[in-house]
């Protein structure tokens, strides 16, 4: 309902609707484990840049997924730094959303794929490392967890807010500050984070940064995912499962 705002949507259901509409998908579909996509858009009217006559209405996808990143991705994926800079916090806002974003993630994490990688890292625009394709990132550093915000010119994903809640219970120390380069090349752990991607740890990174520069790749630690990473990993899985009642607050029962 946020995004919907920020390009004056105006949904025609409620969040109550929405929720009974998802979960009626997920049971008439009988999914045990699926991905859920809610998706408002303009539909029929007109072809201009200004949808006002176009009514707004509702796509639900419920699909089985496996592990986003393949499943060997629990050993570690190796990211590639891409080339092009993330859309900057000051030409959209970034808590959006927004269909027309993912184009520039699509376009890079088939780059990142078409080079050998499994998954792309954008830069800011100043440089510093802003996030995945569709996901958040975390590095590790003398045991405190660190990731970045909106001014760096990315999403903060509902995963990545939810793991600063689990660290902080887990009893380590966490900071949410701007990541260079030479934070994530010379941090003892990192991974990504999202709601399809769940925690995955990152094992190396290639710098292509620069197009016209050499490619440096950088191993992450002990180059196998560390100790904190899988402590996240499994802390994150026992919540999302239902398995914690801790985080019972953050799940709505599908059959309830």
């Amino acid at each position: 309902f946020l995004s919907a705002g920020v390009v004056k949507m105006k949904p025609p259901f409620n969040k109550d609707e929405v929720t009974d509409f998802i979960k009626l998908t997920v049971r008439t579909n009988k999914l045990e484990s699926c991905y859920i996509r809610p998706l408002f858009f303009f539909s029929y009217g007109n072809l201009g840049l200004v949808p006002k006559a176009c009514p707004v209405e509702l796509a639900i996808s419920a699909w089985e997924w496996g592990a986003y990143l393949g499943e060997k991705a629990g050993a570690g994926v190796k990211a590639y730094i891409v080339p092009w800079r993330r859309v900057h916090h000051t030409q959209f806002n970034m808590s959006a959303k927004l269909g027309g974003v993912y184009v520039q993630s699509t376009m890079c994490g088939l780059e990142a794929r078409e080079e050998g990688f499994d998954e792309a890292i954008f830069l800011n625009i100043e440089g510093r490392v802003a996030e995945g394709p569709g996901q958040n990132i975390y590095i590790v550093k003398n045991g405190t967890l660190v990731t970045n915000g909106r001014e760096e010119s990315v999403l903060e994903g509902i995963t990545r807010t939810s793991l600063l809640e689990i660290a902080g219970d887990l009893g380590f120390k966490t900071i949410v500050r701007p990541i260079t380069k030479e934070d994530l090349f010379g941090a003892d752990e990192a991974f990504f984070c999202g709601t399809a991607v769940e925690v995955i740890p990152i094992i190396s990174v290639t710098d292509g940064s620069d197009p016209a520069g050499p490619r440096m790749n950088h191993t992450v630690g002990k180059g196998v995912p560390g100790p904190i990473a899988l402590k996240m990993v499994a802390a994150y899985k026992e919540a999302v499962s239902g398995r914690s009642a801790r985080y019972e607050k953050w799940l709505t029962y599908v059959n309830g």
